[in-house]
């Protein structure tokens, strides 16, 4: 895999500085803006909050512009590692040195849509790429949603990009290659509701930038919308409607529990990156809103992407444990693993995954338990897991501090088998990595 990150960096450095060269300028946005009922908020919103909160909530601003650890809600900070260094989120409350206190709204129209900053073009870990087709008027109900908030005076850290990446302008060729610049347009052979999730999906809640898998330029693959891809180490999964791979067989009601509350029964519980999603942005939206975005999930094309995060869950395939007969594991002959379940993990999950304590705890149908890989459940093993959701923190803790990288590795190869019948792949390296993730 090295030689394709060093693939990668080489193709993305001739990109930028051939935009130097060749297309130092402003992109155009094409199309007219979205107007409601497509764009906005949704009827049932009834005032539950302003409508740039909402907004905000749906576009899951506050999720990349607040630092982990107790970082202050929007006044930025937060890290994303990238194969040519790290980059820090802005400062998006109203103070007027550090923040946008002094930005007009073309200024943040340009920031949010263009992709164009106060020092600069910006990169693409800012999903502009899907907020260019946002209407200018969400936009600006965002900005006035935000200029609401407490000023934070914090500055934002340096970037601490190489050369040539740090040239901002170079940018601009990357837009012009792999861009599409466009405002969101309505389907008109297309129901109400699929053109609202189509647009709560895409400019909004930006699915795209972390489900689908990313070409050598870092620009995702249009051709595999939807089909996995692994981000921070974990896995964002397949959502296409393919039915072993995907959503297809999920029922509305999974779906629907997953999206507002982060559990499918008898599916999956949101963990990592998209328990954050959930909390601070998908528990909030109306159910209308749910609805459409369901609708609209349930049209994406079946795709498949190898090695991008697919995880095989057709209900045939699934053997898994059960209450009264549990899987090979229990008979396997490393009994680390079984040990250190029966030891730490049973009492909440229960010997056939029903995790009986809370629903959050059922591993039955979960794409983690039956990823042979085992990225996803490795993650949680090391760090743990948090969702506060309808007013409940559901929280499993890490057990990085005390498991050894073997301990880990086998207890993640016993889960595999014991509830997902996988034989798993887990290697005390693959878990050295993965403590090394930012």
């Amino acid at each position: 895999m090295k030689w394709k990150k060093l693939l990668g960096s080489a193709v993305l450095m001739v990109v930028v500085v051939a935009g130097g060269l060749l297309a130092y300028g402003h992109f155009a946005p094409r199309g007219a803006d979205p107007v409601p009922p497509v764009a906005g908020v949704p009827a049932d919103l009834n005032g539950a909050m302003s409508h740039g909160e909402y907004l905000a909530k749906a576009a899951d601003c506050v999720a990349c512009h607040t630092a982990r650890d107790g970082g202050k809600p929007y006044a930025g900070g937060r890290a994303f590692a990238l194969p040519f260094g790290t980059i820090y989120a802005t400062n998006l409350t109203p103070d007027k040195e550090t923040g946008i206190g002094n930005w007009s709204d073309d200024a943040f129209v340009a920031a949010v849509r263009e992709g164009v900053g106060s020092h600069g073009r910006l990169y693409p870990a800012m999903p502009y790429t899907s907020y260019v087709q946002m209407s200018r008027q969400d936009v600006l109900d965002i900005k006035k949603y935000l200029m609401t908030l407490e000023p934070v005076k914090q500055a934002t850290p340096a970037n601490t990009l190489s050369f040539p990446f740090n040239q901002r302008w170079g940018m601009a060729f990357w837009n012009a290659v792999f861009l599409d610049a466009k405002r969101y347009q309505p389907d008109a052979a297309k129901s109400e509701d699929w053109n609202r999730g189509a647009y709560l999906a895409g400019a909004l809640g930006h699915c795209g930038e972390c489900h689908t898998p990313r070409n050598i330029g870092f620009a995702t693959k249009s051709h595999d919308y939807l089909a996995g891809a692994e981000i921070e180490g974990w896995k964002a999964y397949n959502t296409t409607s393919d039915d072993a791979y995907g959503l297809g067989d999920w029922t509305d009601a999974q779906l629907t529990g997953y999206l507002s509350r982060g559990h499918a029964p008898g599916r999956s519980s949101a963990a990592g990156p998209m328990a954050e999603v959930v909390e601070h942005s998908l528990q909030y939206l109306t159910q209308s809103d749910i609805h459409a975005l369901v609708t609209y999930l349930r049209s994406v094309s079946p795709r498949t992407s190898e090695g991008s995060g697919e995880v095989n869950l057709d209900p045939a395939t699934l053997k898994g444990a059960t209450a009264v007969l549990p899987a090979n594991a229990a008979m396997a002959a490393d009994n680390r693993g079984k040990l250190l379940f029966e030891g730490d993990c049973a009492g909440c999950h229960q010997w056939d995954g029903a995790g009986r304590q809370t629903q959050y705890a059922s591993l039955k149908g979960s794409h983690a338990v039956n990823d042979p890989e085992g990225n996803a459940l490795v993650q949680v093993i090391l760090n743990g897991t948090q969702l506060k959701v309808g007013g409940a923190t559901q929280f499993m803790p890490g057990f990085g501090a005390i498991y050894s990288d073997k301990d880990i590795a086998a207890i993640s190869n016993y889960v595999l088998s014991h509830f997902g019948d996988q034989q798993g792949k887990v290697t005390a390296e693959q878990v050295k990595k993965a403590r090394q993730q930012p």
